[in-house]
């Protein structure tokens, strides 16, 4: 049995979390036990999982297992993206400046707003009767 080294990488956007397993193969990407072209059916969420493999010139050389929840297909998307870039930069710390470059190791913290009493959502009031 040949010991591969296996390494992690957690990647989060909006409600979704992504934990990520980089090994050493073929270059097959699996997210959730399917195929990610299976899983993720638009082409631009598969344009960006595969962004920080592409961008490091390591597309070939590793199989990625991904376990991702909550949230939908773009904040899933992005989760996979951002853990794969940050367990790539603990293989070999000098693609940090590839990545960060090109915006792969910023976590975006953009989050729903949550609802106010009084009000229908975050910030539209209930509709206005005048009689």
């Amino acid at each position: 049995m040949s010991t591969a080294q296996i390494t992690w990488g957690l990647g989060r956007r909006k409600s979704s979390v992504a934990r990520i397993r980089l090994k050493s193969g073929a270059g097959g990407f699996v997210v959730n036990g399917r195929d990610a072209k299976a899983f993720f059916t638009t082409v631009q969420s598969q344009m960006r999982l595969l962004a920080p493999l592409k961008l490091t010139g390591t597309e070939g050389t590793y199989d990625v297992f991904c376990q991702v929840d909550g949230g939908g297909p773009t904040g899933q998307s992005d989760a996979i993206a951002l853990g794969v870039a940050r367990a790539l930069k603990k293989i070999n710390p000098g693609f940090d400046d590839v990545l960060r470059a090109n915006g792969l190791l910023t976590r975006d913290s953009r989050m729903k707003e949550r609802k106010k009493y009084g009000r229908r959502g975050a910030r539209r009031g209930f509709q206005f009767s005048k009689r």
